[in-house]
């Protein structure tokens, strides 16, 4: 008995042992209960970190202590190696995408066998390959016919050194996580899931999932059902300069709470409304403003915690309630992604509102 565990001396030959009796290598059993274990792919970036080994030892532990309660267990390895990263990464090394993926591909699989996880390979994929996108794509195809999905303008996070869209996550401090470029706010075409339709139905089978509570807040959260109704503020005569077709007539708002229509003191926008740029054609301080709230973060998170600021734009609306003036700010608090991208202002009844307003 060696008086220290050497992993260099003991494992390969355990591994060795593994992979000639195929041991973690699944088919068809039906006397024994299924258990499916799937890890987040990795992105096959050159080599595996610390995260990496975390997460995939905490689906191993799982896995093989299913397989020890006598589940028959499938736990597949791929590669999430589609996509603009990859890309930019080789145009840095000077080298094609595809030998730049691929050859990570082998040194990372080479480091998770060294590992032993209790992987079947022969399942392996990576999300590159045509064999495996081509499904991804009919799948698209089906249900754009449908009409489930559909094309819009959206506003996304820009890397303008990597040239990509960066998840919230992928901004820090403003800035890219790879690049390090000031992030900015991009309007682009965009193809969306209709999962509105469907919202009714995703909530309600939440309630029969085995997860844990915190996770189910965060799937309710992520589907964001909101009730509400949309609110018509007429727009006064001596503001609708620069403004076209129904824009000239109406500034929309959508709000969950109109009873409070009696309270609102004032109209917000976000900086990409059309009266808002509308109003910065000859206002050099709002054109400014509106520059500087395109260039922020578009998470929410972010947004909420951010000091509230805004610019008047000179333009006016009426209450449908009492046909009072009302004026119309462009305030960095805004998202142009939500309802109509314009809010009406309850200071009384709203603490976003209020701090606004002070």
């Amino acid at each position: 008995m060696q008086e220290h565990y050497q992993p260099s001396l003991i494992e390969p030959a355990a591994q060795q042992k593994w992979a000639a009796q195929r041991a973690f290598n699944v088919s068809e059993d039906t006397s024994k209960p299924k258990f499916y274990c799937l890890s987040m792919f990795p992105y096959p970036s050159g080599k595996l970190h610390m995260g990496h080994v975390r997460n995939y030892t905490i689906g191993d532990v799982r896995s093989r202590f299913k397989k020890m309660q006598g589940y028959n267990v499938l736990q597949p390895m791929g590669w999430d190696a589609f996509g603009m990263p990859a890309e930019n990464a080789a145009i840095n090394n000077n080298v094609a995408p595809a030998a730049w993926t691929y050859s990570n591909i082998e040194y990372m699989k080479q480091q998770l066998k060294s590992l032993g996880f209790a992987l079947d390979w022969e399942r392996e994929i990576a999300t590159c390959r045509p064999e495996y996108y081509r499904w991804e794509q009919l799948l698209f195809t089906k249900l754009f016919k449908k009409g489930i999905v559909y094309r819009k303008l959206g506003t996304v996070n820009w890397d303008p050194i990597d040239q990509t869209v960066l998840a919230n996550e992928q901004v820090i401090d403003g800035r890219g996580w790879r690049s390090g470029a000031l992030v900015e706010k991009r309007e682009i075409p965009m193809y969306y899931f209709k999962i509105t339709d469907y919202a009714e139905q995703l909530l309600n089978d939440l309630d029969g999932l085995d997860w844990p509570e915190q996770v189910k807040t965060m799937q309710r959260n992520w589907i964001g059902k909101s009730r509400g109704m949309t609110v018509r503020f007429a727009i006064a005569d001596d503001s609708k300069a620069g403004l076209n077709g129904n824009d000239a007539q109406f500034l929309q708002v959508y709000t969950t709470r109109p009873d409070t229509l009696m309270g609102a003191t004032y109209v917000a926008v976000a900086a990409e409304h059309p009266l808002a740029t509308a109003a910065a054609a000859n206002q050099p301080e709002l054109q400014a403003f509106i520059a500087e709230c395109k260039a922020g973060s578009v998470a929410e998170a972010d947004i909420a915690t951010m000091e509230k600021k805004g610019v008047p734009t000179g333009r006016f609306v009426i209450n449908p309630l009492n046909g009072e003036k009302l004026e119309v700010w462009v305030a960095n608090y805004v998202l142009w992604g939500y309802g109509d991208g314009a809010v009406m202002a309850v200071p009384a009844h709203d603490e976003r509102d209020f701090a606004f307003a002070h």
